[in-house]
């Protein structure tokens, strides 16, 4: 038995950390934030533990508090105070997340991007303009079309309102076909070159956005988004995905979600030069709150490990509801 080679020599305390190939750095991670224009106080996520819709006047607050725990990036999320068939709010100068973002643009150091989709403003939950006539029925889902081309003008109105706000980057989520080309035109037009956007490029129909629907109240009436979210079982699409985000003029790429689609984030790292991101969406982040309270695990150590795995698997940024839990135990 030749034991020349013993790996165990390097997983001693002192030179473990100085061999250590991947780290997690709070300066990697982005905080979600969910402000709703409803509220006049914080309102509990029941399904998301510690986290909670801020009412606009305590937007700031809330983000003073992601700063304090050294995450630098926050996600503002909006909760309109009202929804149509369009989803008017999601561009209107008033609206949830421009408000937000001004006050903390104006009044905080955050690096503030903001999600660019029409589903927690629309009447429907869609992410985009219905045809006609599409709704509530036994053949809803059969029926269920999102108007592409008409759905990607709204979505440059949107990513142009929040930047006149103030926002950092943008990130459009819809998975429309062309949206990173449309909102980059748009942003050009109205003076905002400088301004970069995270493209959601592939993002897949997952089983995993369960509580972040309850906390955006973005859930679709009727149907689902089968028709205009990634397949679960295509990774090669992913590729295609997003080359063609690449093509329009992404400065991020995002894999959403990020654990049971890290061979995606691998790939992606792999083929492009981009800085890619993953988001650890709301369904990990659930499971694993959902373990601790029975006492199966322990919540710092695999929250960590989770990251962990994400940054291992190539992501440079990741969008997560651990990000100021994990960031103060850095």
């Amino acid at each position: 038995m030749n034991l020349s080679h013993r790996p165990r020599r390097l997983r001693r305390d002192g030179i473990r950390g100085l061999v250590s190939e991947t780290d997690v750095n709070a300066s990697d991670l982005i905080a979600p934030v969910f402000v709703d224009a409803t509220a006049d106080e914080r309102i509990p996520i029941e399904s998301m533990p510690g986290h909670e819709r801020v009412p606009v006047d305590d937007a700031v607050a809330r983000v003073e508090e992601v700063l304090d725990t050294g995450v630098e990036a926050v996600m503002l999320f909006g909760i309109p105070e009202s929804k149509n068939a369009r989803g008017t709010r999601a561009w209107a100068e008033d609206g949830v997340v421009q408000e937000a973002t001004r006050r903390v643009a104006a009044e905080t150091d955050a690096y503030v991007l903001t999600d660019v989709c029409l589903c927690e403003y629309t009447d429907h939950g869609h992410c985009g303009v219905l045809e006609e006539g599409a709704g509530p029925s036994e053949d809803a889902d059969a029926r269920l079309t999102v108007r592409n081309d008409e759905t990607l003008d709204l979505l440059g109105k949107i990513a142009t309102s929040h930047a006149a706000a103030g926002a950092d980057m943008v990130a459009p989520s819809s998975m429309t076909d062309g949206m990173v080309g449309a909102v980059r035109e748009s942003l050009d037009a109205a003076g905002f070159s400088d301004v970069p956007v995270m493209s959601y490029a592939a993002k897949y129909e997952s089983a995993f956005y369960g509580p972040f629907r309850d906390a955006a109240d973005g859930a679709p009436a009727f149907g689902d988004r089968r028709h205009y979210q990634m397949d679960p079982a295509n990774a090669r699409e992913a590729v295609r995905e997003v080359r063609r985000d690449v093509e329009q003029g992404a400065d991020v790429l995002m894999v959403k979600p990020a654990l049971p689609y890290l061979d995606i984030v691998r790939e992606i790292r792999e083929e492009f030069d981009h800085p890619v991101a993953a988001y650890n969406v709301s369904g990990e982040y659930a499971m694993l709150h959902a373990a601790s309270e029975k006492g199966w695990l322990d919540l710092e150590e695999v929250a960590l490990e989770s990251l962990l795995s994400i940054k291992r698997a190539g992501a440079d940024l990741i969008l997560t509801y651990f990000a100021e839990d994990v960031a103060e135990s850095l």
